[in-house]
């Protein structure tokens, strides 16, 4: 055995020991212990599970078919052109004149500072700090330095967070490099957003494949253009850091762009179990993380750095970068580099401290960019200070009128075309069918199990009372999805057997509703609410259609509504909201898979298996049965009422607005069976009706009514 590879083997050791160390003392960290539970009930921890499950899976997936460089070499491109395509930058947007703009000059001591703005697309601005030597003989290495969520406010006027994080673009500027230091999309002077889903419920973000890191990568890759635009700089040794939402910038620019020759993204990574088990995502806002479509743990994102110098950088106290997962990608990157033959081009420095720009870290990047950009190992003994005030880093004493940037959401991700095929004949249609299902597999429900992965068994219970009889059927809609669903029949069965089941699902209001209807008779199965003002009429309109008109009714709540609802406080149904999309799924999109197995469960009951299955809803639920029904047998019918127009206002699913929308989902599905919608607005189902128009459907196929 080599000396290289036992040195090797001893630091693998020592680091297994130290993550062990830091597990435990993070377990103090109130903080972090709150953000780990999602609640105290019993659904809640079913919950918790739930995503403990899904996280590990990833995790064990990530990088595991890796085992020599061949066959990442192979895979590199493609795990590329997926992040390109999860960060919303897909087709890639077109590189147009960056029509760049330096509105003030300073000299200061031993450098210059440049207040400049460009557009990474047109209205799309970028402001910036660019600092330089005062003397220059020579081209020069530069550094891309991203801000984290520093902001500088006075009066009203925002200044950018670059004003917070100067120092750092001084020192280099003081130290033989030119730095570019640019301001974020929602910290720069022009306020923009980035806290879409965590605070403005704005969770249409997802069905667009829409994610403001996406913005700050295509910021990042602009900028290095415009770096290699300078005179002054050597485009063939560029760098990148940041700290904390810079650090995060710093992986996507360093993964996506090899012109970045040395990275040092600082406080901006960790691994899935922490920010999903470990809650860590409650304390990000969206610019922290990609549309997970292809389900990846973050180490990949760190891997496509390689073989390139980088150094992942952390103090040991943070509460939103917990170490154990900082030092887990550390681990696992380091797989790649060794497949390279260069490990030194990976480190991993831990300092002491908080969530916090601390010297200690800066000086290690400092050293490392010297070493990698410079060939200079020398001491780092001049400290990083801040020179100026906001209002001389200031770059528009008025904002641009054609500014995009508070409004680059609605625009940044390209969507489907708002004309869409109608087809000639039916050969065609299925052509485009077929497509758009493919699309829906690949990009938006690809987090569905191939099949349910639970080995528990489904379990019936039966309850009879005045002349019905209630089965209830506990069942798994995955593992860790332990659900219910309630079959009315009549005592005695029509001996010509049920003519249809039709089949509920159910809003929490819903849910709340028919439990008050059903809770007399089946107190076993409902709780009854004393306050309940439900009316007994329902109850007996109910038993009528199941007596007279041999009817049976099933009632479905699908995961998160219902007996599985979870901690109702909005806070924590916002962070729960955002670990689906974490994993690569969204609660819509896996409330459809138990939809699905809801009517898998339904059609297994002997009483009604040969029974027509109409599945019906109401708003948002209504959306989630149209899905159900392309990918699922035996529905007969559909009978929906209040459908959204679009998931712009309705269910959020993974990218689906880059192919299509809610009236092309209502056409396939009027492909399959017949489809009532009632309580919507007519003029939103035009698409639908020309399709059905064209392909000369009965009128019975698709009926659209406004009451």
């Amino acid at each position: 055995m080599t000396q290289k590879r036992c040195y090797r083997m001893l630091f693998v050791l020592i680091l297994s020991a130290f993550v062990l160390q830091i597990s435990s003392s993070q377990a103090a960290n109130p903080v972090q212990e709150r953000r780990k539970i999602i609640g105290t009930t019993a659904a809640d921890q079913q919950l918790s599970d739930y995503f403990h499950y899904h996280t590990m899976q990833l995790a064990d997936q990530s990088l595991k078919d890796i085992k020599n460089l061949k066959t990442w070499e192979n895979k590199r491109g493609v795990y590329r052109k997926q992040l390109f395509e999860m960060l919303g930058l897909s087709p890639l947007p077109p590189k147009t004149d960056l029509k760049p703009e330096i509105t003030n000059r300073i000299t200061s001591d031993g450098f210059i500072v440049e207040n400049l703005t460009f557009q990474s697309r047109p209205g799309l601005y970028v402001t910036g700090n660019l600092y330089r030597p005062l003397k220059q003989d020579k081209k020069l290495p530069a550094i891309l330095y991203v801000c984290g969520h520093g902001g500088v406010k006075k009066n009203g006027i925002s200044y950018g967070n670059k004003v917070h994080y100067q120092h750092h673009g001084e020192w280099f500027a003081r130290n033989g490099y030119v730095c570019l230091t640019i301001d974020t999309l929602q910290l720069g002077e022009i306020e923009g957003l980035h806290h879409g889903t965590y605070r403005e419920g704005m969770w249409w973000w997802l069905s667009r494949g829409y994610t403001p890191a996406g913005v700050e990568a295509w910021n990042c890759i602009r900028a290095l253009d415009y770096l290699q635009s300078r005179p002054e700089v050597d485009g063939e040794k560029l760098g990148v850091t940041g700290r904390s939402g810079g650090g995060a910038y710093s992986w996507w620019i360093a993964a996506l762009d090899e012109r970045i020759k040395a990275a040092v993204p600082v406080a901006g990574i960790t691994n899935l179990k922490n920010y999903v088990i470990d809650g860590a995502v409650e304390g990000h806002c969206d610019c922290m993380f990609m549309v997970n479509t292809y389900q990846w743990d973050y180490a990949q994102v760190a891997a496509l750095v390689a073989p390139r110098p980088l150094l992942i950088s952390n103090t040991d106290k943070d509460s939103i970068f917990p170490l154990d997962g900082v030092v887990d990608v550390y681990r696992n990157t380091m797989q790649i580099y060794e497949l390279y033959g260069v490990p030194e081009n990976l480190g991993l420095q831990i300092t002491e401290g908080p969530h916090k720009d601390t010297q200690e870290l800066r000086i290690h990047a400092f050293h490392w960019f010297n070493h990698f950009l410079k060939g200079d190992d020398s001491l780092i003994e001049m400290a990083a200070t801040k020179f100026h005030t906001p209002e001389e880093l200031q770059v528009f004493k008025t904002l641009p009128k054609d500014q995009k940037n508070t409004s680059i959401q609605n625009t940044f991700v390209k969507q489907a075309s708002n004309s869409f095929p109608v087809p000639e004949d039916t050969q065609q249609w299925e052509q485009i069918i077929a497509k758009w299902k493919d699309q829906l597999l690949q990009k938006t429900f690809r987090a569905w199990p191939k099949k349910n992965d639970s080995t528990i068994k489904a379990k019936v219970e039966t309850s009879i009372k005045n002349g019905l009889c209630l089965k209830t059927i506990s069942f798994d809609s995955q593992k860790h999805v332990p659900l219910k669903l309630y079959l009315i029949l009549p005592e005695t069965l029509p001996e010509d057997g049920i003519k249809e089941v039709i089949l509920n699902v159910l809003s929490q209001s819903e849910w709340e509703d028919i439990t008050q209807v059903l809770a007399p008779d089946f107190p076993k199965s409902f709780q009854q609410n004393s306050e309940s003002t439900t009316s007994p009429k329902i109850y007996q309109k109910l038993r009528q259609k199941v007596i007279d008109q041999k009817t049976a009714v099933a009632f479905f709540a699908p995961r998160g509504v219902g007996l599985s609802s979870w901690n109702p406080d909005k806070r924590k149904q916002v962070q729960i909201r955002r670990r689906f999309y974490l994993l690569g799924q969204s609660l819509e999109g896996m409330q459809i898979w138990d939809i699905r197995r809801a009517i898998q469960e339904v059609k297994a009951q002997s009483e009604v298996s040969k029974s027509a299955l109409i599945l019906k809803a109401s708003g948002d639920a209504a959306a989630l049965c149209l899905y159900a029904s392309l990918f699922e047998s035996g529905v007969d019918e559909l009978d929906l009422k209040g459908v959204p127009s679009s998931h712009h206002i309705g269910p959020a699913l993974l990218n689906v607005l880059r192919f299509l929308d809610l009236p092309q989902t209502v056409a396939m599905a009027a492909s399959r069976c017949p489809v009532k919608l009632n309580f919507v607005n007519t003029v939103d189902w035009k698409y639908p009706e020309q399709v059905g128009h064209k392909l000369g459907w009965d009128k019975k196929q698709l009926q659209i009514s406004e009451n």
